[in-house]
């Protein structure tokens, strides 16, 4: 019997490989399976990592071996497995997806980064200041389903639109066969994404968007006028959904980290967490 915030025997077997590799040499590590537990813990109840229960080992080592999964990818390597096994049970919508941001409010805690992180840390730290005060934006694709796809990161003061093509251009979806999938067949948003130039970035992938029009006076264009599939638009709710899907998990909601690559690394299990949900058929 799993606790609360632990993973099942079930999960287990799905990302075993991934996450604890054969051991050839060296000193053994310690239990991989009860590390990522404690980096639930810590991204479910959003405590410091100096209070994680005894239960999970050192607090440092735990810490230690979060950092050394957000370097190495591992992360990211179980997040593609789990949307691999997502489109082979049939759980994920390729044809439809929405796009959308939300703002994370920032603590005191979480400034102060300097120049840490290397060079591909951004030098802002995806923290800047918005209506919501010292904020970073999470930009969100997922499907008609509300599975994450792809994500990035920004500071709270930038607009949506300049983060549509980077956010779709991460979309990296592992299939059994084949190439991997980049494109859908329809992406929805609302009017924070309402510009030409993304109309016609859409026009060039062959992506047909579904975006609200703002109530402003256009200047005429020549051609067919585009239409807007309202009753489709209607499905947009999902991604906000998704976001308080996301939201539930206290590291998320408020964000802690000094460094973006670290808070990108929080969002990224949490989006595994969100998979591990899915109805999986177990099979061997």
């Amino acid at each position: 019997m799993t606790g609360r915030y632990e993973i099942s025997d079930n999960q287990w077997q799905l990302i075993e490989d991934i996450v604890s590799p054969a051991q050839s040499m060296g000193r053994p590590r310690k239990d991989d399976r009860q590390m990522l537990n404690g980096i639930f813990w810590a991204l479910c109840s959003g405590a410091k990592w100096r209070d994680l229960p005894e239960r999970y080992g050192p607090w440092s080592t735990v810490y230690a071996r979060s950092r050394q999964w957000r370097d190495d990818g591992t992360f990211e390597a179980v997040l593609s497995r789990l949307q691999l096994r997502l489109r082979e049970d049939g759980l994920m919508d390729l044809e439809t997806w929405m796009i959308d941001s939300t703002a994370v409010r920032a603590t005191r805690a979480s400034a102060g980064g300097g120049k840490k992180g290397g060079s591909e840390e951004p030098l802002d730290h995806a923290l800047g200041r918005s209506r919501g005060g010292i904020t970073t934006k999470i930009h969100l694709i997922c499907d008609r389903l509300g599975w994450p796809i792809a994500f990035t990161l920004s500071a709270g003061q930038e607009s949506d639109t300049r983060y549509f093509m980077p956010t779709l251009e991460k979309v990296h979806l592992p299939g059994s066969l084949g190439r991997p999938r980049k494109r859908c067949r329809y992406i929805m948003a609302d009017k924070g994404y309402d510009s030409d130039e993304l109309r016609r970035y859409c026009d060039h992938v062959r992506i047909k968007p579904v975006i609200a029009q703002r109530k402003m006076k256009r200047k005429p264009r020549p051609g067919l006028p585009r239409g807007f599939d309202k009753p489709m638009y209607r499905q947009r709710n999902i991604v906000e959904r998704s976001f308080s899907w996301l939201k539930e998990f206290r590291r998320i909601a408020t964000r802690h980290e000094k460094l973006a690559r670290s808070f990108y690394a929080m969002v990224c299990v949490a989006c595994i967490r969100r998979c591990l949900r899915a109805d999986f058929s177990y099979r061997t």
